[in-house]
């Protein structure tokens, strides 16, 4: 097993871009919807299988038609789906996107099971000959404490895994570094976006951001990530600056989780951190050719193929 994904899992529903939102009352049309399972979990797992890595899921979704869709997605798509629960309590989550030509995507979001999962039933077993353990939407799962986290980090590291923290800070939350604090010092990688490193370190400059977060662990490799504008590392005392890879957009949605994907399959390459970002960023980039989260990204080949030419 090359990786497990923990974390957020979602039946999505895509519609395809429009010109504007619809007025009070009018009907628009659009040219076709997509039904996808995502979630940080599920598209990191996906992207891993289309790019020729094994990966193992765990999250919770509900004892609905929805629980069903993930999980017969996730089995669909060669992911061993065995550590997904079924909460009694929630209906799955779900998400509606609706991207605007010109514009950020709209979201209706219901937080669903994911309020559910916690630690508590995790299976460690799980993690038995695998490589990674990546865990994605952190902060935005109530039950998701600190200090289990911590522990699994320091279990997995313990086995040899590299372990990787993904964060989801949710729209009107205050957050501190208090939150990470704990649990940095056990992780290899931490993978924030701009805007989550600002509000966790109240720093308004990225190499600030990275500065502050890289504290409480010199050894772990901070990466913000910066959409367009590419993505800012810091591993102990070396700085790279990796340019997004430019590419025809349709749809920006799962590009972050599709840069995680390929940072994970560089780094079970055993390649060099500046190889393994720009593959990211390409693979990243890749995501947003198509609608939803994971139909556009390349396969290994193809990715490869163009980080080559963009070497040359």
């Amino acid at each position: 097993m090359d990786a497990v994904c923990v974390g957020i899992l979602v039946s999505d529903l895509f519609a395809s871009p429009i010109d504007s939102l619809p007025k009070a009352g009018e009907l628009k049309k659009t040219e076709k919807f997509l039904q996808a399972a995502g979630g940080c979990a599920m598209n990191v797992a996906a992207d891993l299988r289309r790019l020729g890595r094994t990966a193992a899921l765990a999250g919770m979704v509900g004892e609905d038609m929805f629980g069903d869709f993930v999980i017969r997605e996730a089995e669909r798509c060669g992911i061993i789906a065995s550590g997904v629960q079924r909460s009694s309590q929630s209906q799955t989550s779900n998400t509606v996107i609706i991207p605007v030509r010109g514009e950020d995507r709209r979201y209706l979001h219901s937080t669903g099971a994911n309020s559910d999962f916690s630690l508590a039933g995790f299976d460690r077993s799980l993690l038995e000959g695998a490589g990674v353990l990546y865990v994605g939407g952190y902060l935005a799962m109530p039950k998701f404490n600190p200090v289990d986290l911590a522990d699994l980090f320091h279990y997995a590291r313990q086995r040899q895994l590299i372990t990787l923290l993904d964060v989801i800070v949710p729209a009107g939350a205050t957050v501190s570094l208090s939150e990470v604090e704990d649990v940095l010092p056990h992780a290899d990688y931490f993978l924030p976006n701009d805007d989550e490193a600002r509000r966790l370190t109240g720093c308004e400059d990225v190499r600030g951001q990275a500065e502050t977060l890289s504290r409480l662990n010199p050894e772990c490799c901070v990466v913000i990530t910066r959409g367009v504008r590419g993505c800012t590392a810091k591993w102990r005392s070396e700085w790279i600056e990796t340019p997004a890879y430019p590419v025809e957009s349709v749809d920006e949605s799962g590009a972050g989780d599709a840069f995680t994907a390929g940072l994970i399959t560089g780094i079970l390459e055993g390649w060099p951190l500046n190889r393994i970002l720009g593959f990211a960023s390409v693979v990243g980039a890749s995501c947003t050719r198509a609608l939803g989260c994971t139909d556009g990204v390349f396969s290994f080949e193809q990715a490869v193929e163009v980080l080559e030419r963009q070497c040359h």
